[in-house]
């Protein structure tokens, strides 16, 4: 294994030590990368002009909802593991070891959570808006407050989404960022705005199919070059890597107890309470096929994000004793995978560009579906009520909207180019958000004391006090990676400069953070906790409240909005005298 590393960096060292230079891509990995391309645009066209539903808005938001169980499980799994996800972990993985792989363990908790306690809701009421759903249980104010919320998100995290892949494209070619980023996303909003959410769905099970191949590939052939399974998992079990971390200090990034809990309310609330995923799972016929669909994407999400996370367990004992980092090959953590992939598989021809593929597909099925969704969300709670509604005018306003969050992801990139951490900045706009609307929709469904003035103040609450914690803490904690060495490394005569000039960035960038007042302090707190923290400061709030606040004269709970795990335990009168007069009507006659 040594020999295969010393002829890797002495390659690249007899080319010259620049950062990120050891990066091709030749004909066959162009070709690769614009047919997937090619593809995701064709599906577009045929979905926009040769196979076109109604003109109305639940056809290009919900397929007419007569979409099909296995590709809305795939579609489901591809946007939600973006770029992010294919670029970051397995760099996570190898700075910080394994704790983050409970990440995705948390899906064995999280699909019956969706299955038995938030999706029946939806389908029980025919909600189409999840947001909808908080105007009926609690109020518009409520409603309005989570879609601006759900916007802002979408709003920060649109232009990462895209972005990432892009920086992939120009380290392996050397093309301008920018320039790849317009392309790539004037590519999306083409097949978003004339396809709907059909073209949605069919390039994601495309591009989930790149992904997979992508992912498996990389995985097992890194792993085969190193020199085995069992070598893979000797290296790292002595580098560290497949330590858990059992501390329950809150200070710490990564341990067992932050990554699990976090991300089990993180994915809760971003796949089944967050329209972008509830807008394609109500496209399902019935609760049936939405259960199942839920239950094929777990598996799918386990599958790909075990072999994204063992990738970055690979890439540690490849590199364990020849840091690409330290040894001045790769400028910083979020470009190591692409370093890795070109430095195992980059001599299969076509390989680079499957992989480049991969990050691609995992961008565009994300951006897709959350643009598309974004669209429909802005129409219908803030454009409809001012204006006069028909169907063809909102799909045109809809496609609009499309194209604007292109155009805005072009620019947004500019400003992502500037950020160090990539997964540390998902995590703390994730951490300001997706707390308070995993415990909002929760409240509602779980808790049938609670009503709209306590939820309000809650989220409001919630929101004001992870912001103001984010901002004031934003640069502040610096984590240690776990040990890195270039011990291994040859021609250190070469490396030498640039090493010493590494080392000491490194300990400026530690020595230049502000000094920590000695005891526990609130913005010491990891990104890791923000999550649960922002859940638990909604419903320490809004549940006293609750019985302390009187609800509006006119409120009057309606117990099928409760969850069906809640409403047995339940007292509550049927309230016969509200019965639409045409449906007393519509009643047969007894026989």
């Amino acid at each position: 294994m040594s020999s295969l590393t010393n002829a890797s960096v002495l390659a690249t060292a007899a080319a010259a030590v620049v950062p990120d230079s050891q990066f091709v891509f030749n004909s066959t990995d162009y070709a690769v990368f614009a047919l997937m391309l090619g593809i995701s645009a064709s599906i577009g066209v045929y979905f926009g002009f040769f196979a076109k539903g109604a003109d109305t808005t639940e056809e290009y938001l919900m397929g007419g909802k007569r979409m099909k169980t296995i590709p809305i499980a795939i579609s489901l799994v591809a946007s939600q593991l973006s770029a992010i996800s294919i670029m970051t972990i397995p760099a996570e993985m190898y700075a910080f070891g394994i704790n983050w792989f409970f990440n995705v363990v948390c899906m064995i908790v999280v699909v019956p959570l969706l299955n038995y306690v938030v999706i029946p809701v939806f389908y029980n009421n025919n909600i189409t808006n999840c947001y909808e759903y908080l105007e009926m249980r609690f109020s518009r104010k409520v409603r309005v407050l989570q879609t601006f919320i759900f916007i802002m998100t979408m709003f920060f995290m649109l232009p990462i989404f895209i972005f990432l892949p892009s920086l992939a494209f120009a380290q392996v070619t050397g093309f301008n960022v920018h320039i790849i980023n317009t392309v790539v996303c004037g590519i999306c909003v083409f097949y978003t705005m004339f396809g709907g959410i059909k073209a949605v769905v069919w390039t994601d099970v495309i591009q989930a199919a790149i992904m997979v191949v992508s992912v498996v590939l990389v995985g097992v052939m890194g792993a085969n070059r190193v020199g085995g399974l069992s070598e893979v998992l000797r290296i790292a079990g002595e580098g560290g890597r497949l330590d858990i971390n059992f501390n329950f200090d809150a200070t710490t990034r990564s341990t067992i107890w932050n990554i699990f809990s976090s991300a089990t309310l993180m994915w809760a609330g971003y796949v089944g309470l967050n329209q972008s995923c509830v807008q394609r799972i109500v496209s399902l016929p019935s609760l049936g096929h939405a259960r199942r669909s839920l239950v094929l994407f777990g598996c799918g999400f386990i599958l790909i994000m075990f072999f994204n996370c063992f990738t970055g367990i690979v890439m540690y004992a490849r590199f364990h004793d020849c840091d690409p980092i330290e040894s001045g090959h790769v400028s910083k953590v979020d470009k190591m995978v692409p370093y890795f992939v070109q430095d195992t598989v980059g001599h299969l021809w076509g390989m680079p560009g499957v992989f480049i593929s991969c990050v691609f597909s995992a961008a565009l099925s994300t951006l897709s579906a959350s643009i598309n969704s974004l669209g429909g969300v802005v129409y219908f709670d803030y454009i409809k009520p001012h204006i006069r509604h028909t169907e063809h005018k909102a799909n045109v306003i809809m496609k609009l909207f499309v194209l604007f969050a292109g155009i805005y992801c072009i620019f947004g990139g500019m400003v992502v180019e500037k950020f160090n951490s990539i997964l540390q900045v998902i995590y703390s706009i994730g951490g300001v958000s997706f707390g308070s609307t995993c415990a909002v929709f929760l409240l509602g469904m779980l808790v049938p004391r609670s009503h709209g003035k306590a939820a309000l103040t809650g989220v409001i609450t919630s929101i004001a006090i992870m912001s103001t914690i984010v901002i004031c803490s934003w640069g502040r904690n610096h984590y240690d990676t776990l040990p890195k060495t270039t011990e291994g490394c040859p021609a250190s005569s070469v490396n030498e400069t640039l090493t010493s000039t590494a080392a000491s960035l490194q300990l400026s960038s530690t020595t230049e953070a502000p000094l920590k007042d000695e005891g526990f302090s609130i913005l010491d707190l990891t990104f890791n906790w923000y999550v649960v923290v922002g859940f638990i400061l909604t419903w320490l709030v809004a549940i006293p409240l609750s019985f302390i606040l009187k609800p509006k004269s006119d409120y009057k709970l309606d117990p099928k909005l409760l969850s069906p795990v809640v409403q047995p335990f339940v007292n509550y009168e049927l309230a016969q005298g509200e019965e639409p007069h045409e449906l007393k009507l519509e009643k047969p006659e007894k026989v």
